[in-house]
């Protein structure tokens, strides 16, 4: 019995002073390890059936600067133990509840977690959980965790994690199941993770000038600065807001993510949208002193449709023209709250083969201009599409407004080469150049303009082979307009007198 009485007592004195719940205890555990001052506004010990504690009105605060707000506020933390792990430092549980989350904008503290702790936890549960990021300059972006677990903390290998939550940016709920750790103290980014997500309900709305519901899946495994991405997206009904066309885009993704600031590295992306097919590389990152993220993107088509690019951004129907098209662009899209199509930056060179266009009148004119160009007579009785062949020219694309050079364009006859520009908001086209035939001006048109031409024909300049003549393509995207750019002729003052004896003064006139 004294025997029986003598252990009773040391195990009595061994939990008294190993006792790892007492209020003292728990704070300098949680002190140490997240390298905070913690306090708390209640606390009671829980006995049976397994040992533990509970917290209330838990605070983190990590910035001792006098009114800086807490790093972490917790309502109840409810640790539960067992007293096998007495002797082990295992707890089996800990479950925070009303927990949130501050993180300050960035690079205005350091933060770092002290893997000193040798206490190992099944299990820690934050369902409900809130984790805010404070911007400059601009609203905080709040994560709500609908449910969120780690699994084996503190264990030599890597704890398990599953998380559910709402994305603000763009709206949507995320899942990802992995592992994460061990933790490196001495360089974070060098800590291990991977894992699977999925992405859904993701409203494209929330950015300027697109819109859709993308859902995404993948597989991500690397290190926290360096974690690779492979996955895919769906869109069902992508818009570009200018246009009345919704497309379902699909895409393919290799990504290089930065989990310490979030700049991301784009490979391989193929995205398609009706029959067509665009491979891109490029990076979405932070600029030096610019808030927000830059994406900066290399895409190439080739064998693509044009009238499936047009689509994407015309307000009609039908695309104004069809065609095969290839072309290369490097692409920009600043951060900022301006619209998609007067911050989008665009530098790129393009062709389109067997163009045709789907205005009848349009089409009719280039007909009649083909057939003209080649000395026959033109009869709507037997027309037939005339295709545009070798169009191609280089394009910059600032502030809404595209800057065409070098574009050219043939058709059987005629050849034309232009520059100018196209507004994609007002859709107004401004091009102008010259417009070499094989048969004399007068043969391209009819009526009255055909007598000016012929009388206008001395100021055309006639070449060894055929002819060359100003002209201009004005209007709209959707009712382009096609004539003599008389204001534009290599002798505009000889030319204006004439006009003028003809009863045209204005120097634009077709």
């Amino acid at each position: 019995m004294l025997v029986a009485a003598a252990v009773v007592v040391l195990a009595v004195l061994f939990l008294i002073l190993r006792w790892p719940f007492g209020p003292a205890a728990v704070v300098q555990e949680l002190e140490d390890t997240s390298l905070s001052q913690v306090s708390f506004g209640a606390w009671h010990g829980t006995y049976f059936p397994r040992p533990g504690c509970v917290l209330e009105r838990v605070v983190f605060q990590h910035n001792p600067r006098p009114g800086s707000p807490p790093l972490i506020t917790v309502e109840r933390i409810r640790i539960e133990g067992s007293y096998a792990g007495l002797l082990t430092r295992h707890v089996k549980l800990i479950r925070a509840e009303g927990m949130h989350v501050l993180i300050p904008p960035r690079n205005t503290e350091e933060f770092r977690v002290n893997p000193r702790s040798t206490v190992v936890i099944d299990d820690v549960v934050a369902d409900g959980a809130v984790l805010e990021v404070a911007r400059r300059n601009a609203e905080p972006l709040k994560f709500p965790f609908h449910s969120f677990s780690l699994n084996d903390v503190g264990a030599k290998g890597p704890a398990t994690f599953h998380a559910k939550f709402s994305n603000p940016e763009p709206p949507g709920e995320i899942a990802a199941n992995g592992k994460f750790g061990p933790w490196n103290e001495s360089e974070i980014g060098k800590t291990q993770v991977s894992g699977e997500y999925t992405f859904d309900h993701a409203d494209l709305g929330d950015f300027p000038g697109i819109a859709g519901l993308l859902s995404s899946s993948g597989k991500f495994n690397g290190q926290l600065n360096r974690v690779e991405v492979h996955g895919e997206t769906d869109t069902p009904n992508f818009t570009v807001t200018s246009s009345s066309h919704k497309v379902q885009l699909q895409t393919q993704f290799q990504a290089e993510v930065n989990g310490e600031n979030g700049d991301t590295a784009l490979h391989n992306v193929t995205a398609r949208f009706w029959q067509t097919t665009v491979s891109s590389n490029g990076s979405v990152e932070g600029k030096t002193g610019q808030p927000g993220k830059t994406v900066s993107v290399e895409l190439a088509a080739k064998d693509g449709r044009i009238q499936d690019i047009l689509r994407l951004f015309a307000q009609a129907e039908q695309s104004p023209m069809s065609g095969i098209t290839n072309m290369r662009a490097k692409v920009s899209i600043p951060p900022g709250q301006r619209p998609f199509l007067e911050k989008v930056e665009l530098q790129g060179d393009f062709g389109i083969d067997s163009g045709a266009f789907s205005s009848s009148t349009t089409q009719q004119g280039i007909n009649h201009l083909s057939q003209g160009a080649r000395g026959e007579h033109y009869d709507e009785k037997t027309d037939s599409a005339t295709v545009l062949s070798d169009l191609k020219g280089q394009v910059i694309l600032k502030d809404g407004t595209a800057r065409f050079s070098n574009l050219s364009f043939s058709v059987p006859g005629a050849s034309a080469h232009m520059q100018g520009t196209y507004n994609l908001i007002s859709e107004k086209i401004d091009l102008h150049g010259t417009l070499k035939t094989e048969s004399s001006p007068a043969n391209t048109t009819g009526g009255a303009k055909a007598v000016i031409l012929k009388m206008l024909g001395p100021f055309f300049k006639k070449k060894a082979v055929g002819y060359e003549m100003p002209v201009k393509i004005t209007g709209t995207y959707d009712h382009p307009s096609f004539g003599l750019d008389l204001g534009n002729s290599k002798h505009p003052k000889q030319q204006q007198k004439n006009l003028q004896k003809l009863g045209l003064t204005a120097p634009n006139s077709k």
